[in-house]
């Protein structure tokens, strides 16, 4: 029976040791796919550091924007229990109560990319990322230096903050006549909504992503025969919009630098984990600004996965 009874507490013990050696050490919960060309730089900036540190992590996101799912994926994160959890925070009224419930558990947390103005009142350690107001001015003192008097400001995710601070930094910076224009997230609906606001007189147009609303804008630029007569500005980068960096059609390209914003959080836990050791405030990617003067360079990275 002895003997019994200590083969029984052999296995209890060994599976919760695999329970254990198996758990999560870092969950990345974001608001944006893995799928999307910006968010799979961040994405490979997590999985580099994970394998660089030797810790285990996942990425998860919802299937769009979507505030309500994403609270729910980091209520499913807290259950389980990881040594730490990164993400990202455009809303922090949306997200509140579940980093705080995070938080209350045991379990830090670090921001990233989106929340650089909201993370310190939840209680979040640290946040990783440029902050939006800031990037969003020198946008617009470029622009202002380029001559710029009347611009638009397309958002394409009205009611993510970061986005809107980013629109209203880039009023504060350039100076002149600011418009909003806000659409969905849909590439051909975008083309549309800025081609007809075209005859508008504006000279200046700032998008916030360059995959989305940079691609979309330039295209209305092109068809309406305006590319160089209208400045063309966007936050981040992508492909296309690089060869139109390169080629001089775009200003500029705001570079807060995803791979680090994916990287450097699972460092910061990595030791955690170890000595205990954290952070404190904003750690700062960007902005950085990619001109027709360095885009040949910076593709060249971007074909690697790091810009």
């Amino acid at each position: 029976m002895k003997i019994i009874k200590n083969f029984i507490l052999a296995i209890a013990t060994w599976a919760v040791m695999s329970v254990s050696a198996s758990a999560v050490d870092v969950i990345v919960v974001s608001h944006g796919q893995a799928n999307d060309p910006f968010w799979s730089v961040a994405k490979k900036g997590v999985d580099t550091g994970c394998k660089d540190m030797g810790i285990s992590c996942k990425y998860v996101a919802p299937a769009t924007f979507d505030m309500v799912e994403m609270a729910k994926l980091i209520d499913n994160a807290v259950s389980q229990k990881p040594k730490g959890i990164v993400i990202t925070l455009p809303d922090a009224a949306a997200l509140g109560k579940s980093v705080k419930a995070a938080i209350a558990a045991g379990i830090p947390v670090i921001s990233m990319n989106s929340g650089s103005d909201d993370y310190s009142s939840l209680g979040i350690s640290a946040h990783v990322g440029q902050t939006e107001f800031e990037a969003g001015v020198g946008g617009g003192q470029k622009m202002k230096a380029a001559g710029g008097k009347k611009a638009l400001c397309v958002n394409h995710e009205v009611g993510n903050v970061a986005l809107d601070r980013r629109c209203a930094g880039f009023k504060k910076g350039f100076g002149g006549s600011v418009d909003i224009l806000g659409t969905s997230n849909d590439p051909n609906e975008m083309e549309k909504a800025v081609g007809a606001k075209l005859g508008g007189g504006y000279d200046t147009i700032l998008t916030l992503s360059a995959s989305l609303s940079g691609e979309a804008a330039l295209k209305a630029l092109e068809s309406a025969g305006k590319v160089g007569s209208v400045k063309l500005g966007t936050f981040d980068m992508s492909p296309n919009m690089l060869k139109a960096a390169a080629a001089g059609k775009v200003e500029f390209l705001i570079d807060q630098q995803p791979y680090l914003q994916g990287y450097l959080p699972v460092v910061i836990f990595s030791q955690y984990i170890r000595y205990g050791t954290m952070p404190a405030g904003v750690v700062m990617t960007g902005p950085g600004f990619v001109t027709p003067d360095n885009a040949a360079k910076v593709i060249k990275l971007a074909a690697q996965g790091y810009r």
